[in-house]
């Protein structure tokens, strides 16, 4: 039976590399979440926390969304599914081959993958919603369509 150690300056070099990767990552998950997904400078995306999953290729992002008064974040697609939880005023959800239908403060719902929507803002008040998807590594995290 062979064994094999691993020098300590090896496995430093590893660590040091695993996280130069994921601050890789979560950069470019930043930047996709602003460029490829900016349909209007007022909607705000702030990306609070990327993880690996136990799933080869696949993480998880989390993100906080605010909509101001009469904002909308434009007709987008995500590459993997999403739950997203209104924590303050009414968000509502035009999706396509679905009634829209507004959430209010408390309430959770789901978008599938590949599916075509929009969150808008029609109340006084600004909306914060906080949004998990679960996608496959290196995709942007939203797409707009026309």
């Amino acid at each position: 039976m062979a064994v094999t150690f691993i020098s300590e300056n090896a496995m430093m070099r590893k660590s040091i590399f695993a996280v130069c990767l994921a601050a890789g990552a979560l950069s470019a998950i930043s930047a996709s979440v602003t460029s490829d997904a900016a349909p209007a400078p007022n909607v705000q995306r702030r990306v609070l926390l990327t993880q690996d999953l136990q799933i080869p290729n696949y993480q998880t992002v989390f993100v906080e969304v605010t909509i101001p008064a009469g904002g909308r974040e434009g007709r987008h697609t995500h590459p993997g599914s999403a739950v997203v939880h209104v924590q303050e005023g009414q968000l509502t959800l035009d999706q396509e081959g679905i009634p829209s239908k507004t959430y209010m403060p408390g309430e959770t719902f789901y978008i599938e993958g590949g599916k075509v929507h929009e969150g808008i803002n029609n109340g006084t008040s600004r909306v914060r919603a906080l949004a998990s998807f679960v996608v496959e590594k290196g995709k942007p995290l939203a797409s707009q369509v026309q």
